[in-house]
């Protein structure tokens, strides 16, 4: 039998909700494209172990991320150990039938792509948890064990750095 939250919810319900966001943020957490499917994995082994240890302290997303958390650290320590770089994926943009929308989403994707691998990881995980997730700042501090007056002094720090970056590709 699935383990169980305490509001009813199975494993495979998690799963089904939560397998995109721990996806995304994988890929935005520097996973190599050829080790996302080992590392996601991973992360949904560790959530079914250790489900019925969750007491709902922290909103289910908070206590997911602090698994992709650890698994992409790995991830990028073990791609570091074999000399191999972490690139962000490219495709991360949404398609659309029109090949000039497609063009501009795959060129924003590779900016993101390159202004990510530019900022440290504290940046970078505020980044794609409050940015690209959506997450609500309080939401993002406890996620990342931080002060909720660190978290949104990160944000305003990573958000210039995006809108200079921005502003130096010649983009308002």
């Amino acid at each position: 039998m699935a383990p169980v939250v305490r509001d009813g919810t199975g494993f495979e319900a998690i799963y089904g909700e939560h397998f995109a966001f721990v996806w995304r943020c994988l890929r935005g957490l520097g996973v190599p494209e050829a080790a996302l499917d080992d590392a996601a994995q991973d992360v949904f082994v560790i959530v079914h172990r250790r489900l019925p240890e969750f007491r709902g302290e922290s909103t289910l997303r908070t206590w997911l991320y602090a698994i992709v958390r650890n698994v992409a650290s790995n991830a990028r320590r073990s791609q570091r150990r074999k000399g191999e770089l972490a690139e962000l994926p490219l495709d991360a943009a949404a398609t659309s039938g029109d090949p000039h929308q497609s063009a501009q989403d795959q060129q924003a994707a590779r900016f993101v792509r390159s202004f990510l691998e530019g900022v440290g990881d504290k940046k970078r995980e505020l980044f794609v948890l409050a940015v690209i997730e959506q997450m609500s700042v309080p939401e993002v501090a406890e996620a990342l064990g931080i002060p909720l007056n660190t978290a949104y002094t990160r944000l305003r720090s990573v958000r210039a750095d995006f809108q200079a970056a921005l502003a130096q590709r010649g983009t308002p």
